[in-house]
């Protein structure tokens, strides 16, 4: 049976899953499943997904991106694949691991593809170092004591967390952590 899968990060993203669908039904999935998540949250649907193959199933997607979010993920979900002897399909990139060159294919890809988000993400480092040496970035302001107390003796009082926040400049998630943290 051909499997479909599709995602995108968010429910705004409408007209993208649409044509996920589309493209899964073009290429004649019996069964889709279709979640709107972040890669980075619990990801339901694909897990039922793998629940449904069965030996000899193809799962399909569209994109690599809407499958795998690092080598090591996707490295895991073409082992768990492989064990049902469920083969895996990427219609963008015409790759099939059902070949042996779909299997080296998929994994210089996905190498290449955590490369790029390690160089991103080296460069993001660099530039916030340049920004502290620069004195242009702060981080987040340090949580005394002092504001400890006037966070708890604040909201004590009846004021709402959002004003606490904007009065001492402070974020209100360190607001909510603060009286949490005092109870």
């Amino acid at each position: 049976m051909i499997i479909g899968y599709a995602r995108t990060s968010t429910v705004d993203q409408i007209a993208g899953l649409e044509a996920q669908l589309r493209e899964l039904e073009t290429a004649q999935c019996k069964k889709i499943f279709q979640e709107q998540v972040s890669s980075v949250a619990i990801r339901a649907q694909l897990e039922a997904a793998l629940e449904f193959t069965r030996e000899g199933d193809v799962l399909v997607v569209t994109k690599l991106d809407r499958l795998a979010r690092s080598v090591a993920d996707l490295m895991m979900l073409i082992q768990t694949l492989e064990k049902k002897t469920v083969g895996l399909r990427i219609l963008n990139l015409g790759m099939d691991t059902q070949t042996p060159t779909g299997k080296l294919m998929l994994t210089v890809l996905g190498g290449v593809a955590q490369f790029e988000r390690e160089i991103i993400l080296e460069r993001q480092r660099e530039g916030v170092a340049k920004a502290k040496a620069a004195g242009k970035y702060k981080g987040r302001k340090p949580l005394t004591d002092e504001l400890r107390q006037e966070v708890v003796c604040l909201a004590a009082g009846g004021m709402a967390k959002t004003h606490i926040a904007r009065q001492l400049n402070i974020g209100e998630a360190s607001v909510y952590r603060i009286l949490s943290a005092s109870k």
